[in-house]
């Protein structure tokens, strides 16, 4: 499961190769916020010309489109069609009629990557996670905040976050992504980000800039404190198999703590 994917504007063609050897686990490629009405066309050509000339290397490469509804989101469904795209990010998913048309509607199957960016696209979340051929939840933390006129970033977005992990569980869905950090001079702050959004039940994180990458692989990542736990739990689990709890540290451990136990090793291999 990918812990970081890296946006890069696509009308700047020259960030995509150093942009696919940052470490990200995943490139978006965006045709919408990072790229001005009038470059939009050009983005497009840039995109699908890198591409064409990475045939079979460009594993984890997605594409942000503009938004239902918007100008340039029908130009922006052709490109899609080029070999090399392995998913689409649809931006401003509001409800799961028009997200179940947009799928419908893409050239061929690929993965679908929801942002929920608006009260209304939160409200819809669970609906929007049912929907076929999503195959992941994001948080447009940003937008979010414009369009309900949040200022805290962190308190008053909890509600946001939680209820979209929640509904990317009830779904079946991998735990979702958290919106970007926008501090790229704060360490420390990108830190904290990461950390909080583990800690909720995000899987992964977006990024606006490589240098961000790092701290957020490594913020997903199992300490080798964690690591040492979960391993020490399915082990003595092993050690009884089917016949109940087991005592670890002097602490009781029983299925649901095996089984977390078993998807932290899983997720971080």
């Amino acid at each position: 499961m990918e812990r970081s994917l890296l946006f890069v504007p696509g009308d700047r063609p020259a960030r995509f190769d150093k942009a696919a050897a940052s470490g990200a686990h995943g490139v978006i490629l965006d045709l919408e916020d990072a790229v001005l009405p009038e470059a939009k066309r050009p983005a497009r050509d840039a995109i699908t010309g890198w591409l064409a000339g990475h045939a079979g290397g460009t594993a984890g490469v997605a594409v942000r489109i503009n938004g239902i509804g918007t100008d340039w989101h029908a130009g922006d469904i052709a490109v899609l069609g080029a070999a090399g795209v392995g998913a689409v990010m649809l931006p401003k998913a509001e409800d799961d009629v028009a997200t179940a048309a947009f799928v419908a509607a893409l050239p061929r199957p690929m993965p679908v990557i929801a942002l929920i960016e608006t009260a209304r696209g939160l409200w819809n979340a669970d609906r929007i996670a049912s929907v076929p051929g999503i195959a992941r939840l994001g948080f447009g933390s940003v937008d979010f905040q414009l369009d309900c006129g949040i200022d805290d970033e962190d308190e008053g977005l909890l509600l946001a976050r939680s209820r979209i992990v929640v509904a990317s569980a009830m779904a079946g869905l991998p735990a979702p992504l958290d919106g970007v950090c926008v501090a790229l001079d704060d360490e420390h702050r990108l830190k904290e980000d990461t950390a909080r959004a583990r800690r909720l039940g995000f899987g992964g994180k977006m990024c606006i800039h490589p240098r961000q990458v790092g701290t957020v692989n490594r913020g997903f990542a199992l300490s080798d404190r964690e690591r040492d736990w979960a391993q020490r739990v399915v082990a003595a689990a092993d050690t009884v198999g089917s016949k109940g709890a087991v005592q670890l540290d002097g602490r009781m451990i029983d299925a649901p703590v095996v089984e977390r136990a078993r998807n932290m090793l899983e997720a971080d291999r």
